[in-house]
């Protein structure tokens, strides 16, 4: 497959063997709409830190972005864990696999695994808060005056969005669908609550009160 150079709205990914590497591994594993997702992730997390004036790795920034959303692939689908979860260990997996520092190791899959968990990652190392940044970015909208409509545009440009809102919404129910017990206190649940006929999603109040202890 061909694989777009990223260079664009003042941002480049970064040109080393580890980032082409992890380019290519998703780029083949991954449909288009989760690999222009997670470019644009990386992108517009970066220009969020510079925003933010947060100093960040950009390569282990670039890799969170990418590995983000591993987990929604089917072969995780019998995993019985959170899809955030499964895509941190994979990218864990590829950074341990090239000896790369266990700090940043850690960085990033805190990065990934807290990409959904809002209110937490902002106050965490800069590469997870804008993980998470640039996921709020393309996926909720938040901060969308950040940017600037002539980066926004080059941006979706280089990695085109059509009909996105629609196209992530199923690529979140088919790789959740599976496990519904993941989604328990987390974000997730409102999706299968929207898109899977007869899901109910836990209720904390009612585990503390139904829990086992007799008081």
């Amino acid at each position: 497959m061909t694989i777009e150079s990223t260079s664009t709205a003042g941002v480049s990914a970064p040109d080393t063997k580890l980032a082409r590497e992890a380019t290519e591994l998703v780029r083949d594993v991954t449909s288009d709409l989760i690999y222009h997702h997670s470019r644009r992730v990386y992108l517009f997390g970066s220009l969020q830190g510079r925003n933010r004036d947060l100093s960040f790795d950009p390569e282990l920034l670039y890799i969170g972005a990418m590995f983000h959303d591993l987990g929604l692939s089917e072969r995780f689908h019998g995993s019985g864990r959170r899809f955030e979860v499964d895509s941190a260990d994979e990218a864990r997996r590829f950074l341990q696999g090239h000896q790369v520092p266990e700090d940043s190791v850690r960085r990033v899959w805190t990065a990934i695994a807290l990409h959904t968990t809002p209110g937490i990652p902002e106050f965490m190392e800069p590469e997870v808060a804008l993980v998470t940044a640039g996921v709020e970015y393309d996926v909720l909208g938040i901060g969308y005056d950040d940017i600037s409509a002539e980066d926004r545009s080059a941006i979706v440009a280089l990695h085109p969005r059509p009909d996105f809102k629609r196209q992530i919404l199923g690529a979140f129910t088919d790789g959740i669908r599976p496990k519904p017990e993941t989604t328990f206190g987390n974000v997730k649940a409102d999706v299968l609550e929207h898109y899977v006929p007869g899901f109910q999603r836990g209720d904390f109040v009612r585990t503390i009160l139904d829990s086992a202890w007799p008081e």
